[in-house]
């Protein structure tokens, strides 16, 4: 059994530990709040943004009109991962690996075979699990979670484009988690480029004579970037957002946790205490009785 001293540190550790955790809660909770209030306001324009440009790509006889829609042979692929760039959040960044990983087996075994495999980690630790695995990454912004605006994500979203049309890529995929509550992160596995005409918008608006107002050239050359800007900053705030859930329901479970360790030390030190005292009244009672006989 251990001595009172051990188990007395090991009480403090544990108190130390979770005071910790409360504040790391307390301060996720924060942090979650305005995340919440952030992709919260953004998902209604973003969603009528999307449905615009699905209408409009819906309504075109010529496909050559959208450069972002061309269908192409997938020979180039490029994969946007996003994760936090800490810890101490539960699951969050390895079911983004594994998402990662499972739409490589599914989808792109043979870019990864023929070197046409790429990764753009967004987040500190996509960074880092994807380099030691020698995938072929993109650095320049593992970084964007730190500080999240949509001038940053516009930068990596204009790459992202500028690459698509260049045919420097054929297809373009992001997995993140969204969210759907404190407690509940869905990981999404979606298709970025090209755009994917939806099926609600080929059923019901297909074919449709639209009239342009100022123009068709200036709604492909305008709003459609801009869509996908939008599109691209969303999931950002998605995964901001998801982060911040996870580490708040992570932190919540380490404090319970200590909570019945804390019972648990307690209680044996309770009973290493009793024991002591217990042995040391026998030895004095064994001591008097040596004395009473001598």
């Amino acid at each position: 059994m251990a001595n009172l001293k051990e188990v007395k540190g090991r009480i403090q550790s544990v108190v130390s530990t979770q005071q910790i955790t409360k504040a790391m809660k307390m301060v996720a909770a924060a942090k979650l709040r305005r995340a919440q209030d952030r992709i919260t306001q953004m998902r209604p324009y973003s969603q009528k943004l999307s449905e615009i440009i699905q209408n409009v790509s819906a309504g075109e006889t010529d496909s050559g009109n959208n450069p972002y829609a061309q269908d192409k042979a997938v020979e180039r692929v490029l994969i946007v991962a996003i994760s936090s760039d800490r810890g101490l959040c539960g699951g969050f960044n390895s079911s983004i690996f594994k998402g990662v990983l499972a739409l490589i087996d599914e989808k792109y075994r043979e870019a990864e075979a023929t070197a046409n495999l790429e990764i753009l980690p967004i987040g500190k630790k996509a960074f880092e699990y994807f380099s030691k695995r020698k995938y072929q990454v993109i650095d320049n912004y593992a970084h964007l979670m730190g500080k999240l605006n949509f001038g940053d994500a516009k930068e990596a979203a204009e790459m992202v484009m500028e690459g698509f049309l260049a045919g420097d890529y054929d297809r373009v995929d992001i997995v993140y988690n969204e969210f759907k509550n404190v407690a509940t992160q869905i990981v999404r596995k979606e298709q970025f480029l090209p755009i994917q005409e939806s099926d609600d918008a080929a059923e019901s608006l297909a074919p449709v004579d639209y009239i342009y107002e100022p123009s068709r050239d200036f709604i492909f050359d305008e709003l459609v970037p801009k869509s996908l800007k939008i599109q691209f900053y969303k999931t950002l705030l998605e995964s901001n957002a998801s982060e911040h859930g996870a580490r708040m329901t992570a932190m919540d479970k380490a404090t319970e946790n200590a909570d019945e360790l804390l019972k648990d030390l307690r209680l044996t030190y309770n009973r290493t205490r009793q024991a002591a005292i217990t042995k040391e009244i026998l030895e004095i009672v064994g001591g008097a009785e040596a004395l009473a006989q001598g």
